[in-house]
């Protein structure tokens, strides 16, 4: 090859990178958000777009989002997952399962991110959590195992109950082998549980008359609720002056006893990384999907104080907030 051909090639080769990143820098991204529980100003949809930012995708600039709520009427999610993929995003981002579910129905060539989908292996959205082998990646939690320890962290907290009822969606399928596990521990805590089925996110049906009926002395609640659903089982509870133990940090802050899990808003922040990536041109398939290491402890003493409960000090001294 002679001189002047190869710093042609050369050349050409240096500015070959520049000019696909020139592009990329010029490119608007579109992203759809399909939300089955959270609302427009709820914390983790806000930590989602700030998450967005920090990476350099600003709304108006080289971003759109396009969002979708279900707010708890998971019968909707279809048809807006649907709705959508018309749009013709390049990256989908799915907040719950049931959502994440529907996505995946909807589209099986548009990457689709999880903000926090419960065991993505076992109800069959990834292959492995290594390689997920598929248009889906992201954030999963081992809602099984965590809430066996919610169950264990109110006993400890509450050693007089005996009478846990167990909120659980018969719709939601990873509940039933969650029912079996907490079944199992309780039966080492010498707690007896009962599951008491809620007709969706949005509408408990009649769990609070069963929950009074079956004498039950502490409510857990492996799930969200809608806010149509959130603020009657609340009352419930306040009003019966029961020990409850949440999965969501939120329901506490609104006058619950306790929750154990993950910091959720900032597993949607964390979404974006997965979402960079992705424009930045790895595949889905090849994105492993990450869990998080550090759970949160979070108890209200002001309704510990409001239901006679003085909360031992071994489990204050572990818990990372307290609201007084």
């Amino acid at each position: 090859m002679d001189r002047r051909r190869f710093l042609h090639v050369m050349t050409g080769s240096l500015l070959a990178p520049l000019a696909a990143r020139a592009q990329q820098a010029g490119k608007v991204w579109r992203i759809g958000v399909l939300m089955s529980l959270y609302g427009p100003d709820a914390e983790a949809p806000q930590a989602l777009k700030e998450g967005l930012r920090s990476l350099g995708y600003v709304e108006g600039q080289n971003l759109v989002i396009d969002w979708r709520y279900a707010q708890g009427r998971d019968d909707r999610l279809q048809r807006l997952a649907v709705e959508l993929i018309g749009l013709n995003p390049d990256v989908i981002i799915a907040d719950i399962t049931p959502a994440i579910r529907a996505a995946k129905q909807a589209t099986s060539t548009i990457p689709i991110v999880m903000t926090n989908s419960a065991d993505a292996v076992s109800l069959g959205l990834v292959s492995n959590l290594a390689r997920p082998g598929g248009n889906v990646t992201g954030n999963s939690i081992l809602l099984t195992e965590t809430s066996v320890k919610r169950l264990q962290l109110l006993k400890e907290t509450v050693p007089s109950i005996s009478r846990v009822a167990v909120l659980w969606d018969p719709a939601t399928p990873f509940h039933r082998p969650m029912l079996r596990d907490i079944a199992v521990a309780a039966s080492s805590l010498r707690v007896q549980t009962f599951d008491i089925a809620v007709k969706s996110r949005g509408d408990l049906g009649d769990a609070l008359a069963e929950i009074h009926r079956r004498r039950a002395d502490a409510v857990m609640v492996n799930q969200g609720m809608a806010p149509a659903a959130r603020g009657p089982l609340l009352d419930f509870v306040a009003k019966h002056r029961l020990p409850t133990m949440f999965l969501i940090r939120d329901y506490v802050l609104a006058g619950g006893l306790m929750s154990y899990a993950p910091n959720f808003p900032e597993m949607y922040r964390h979404a974006a990384v997965f979402v960079d990536k992705i424009f930045k041109g790895v595949k889905p398939a090849d994105l492993p999907v990450e869990q998080p290491t550090k759970f949160e402890l979070v108890i209200n003493l002001k309704t510990a104080k409001a239901i006679g409960l003085t909360v031992p000090q071994q489990v204050l001294a572990r818990a990372d907030e307290v609201i007084q």
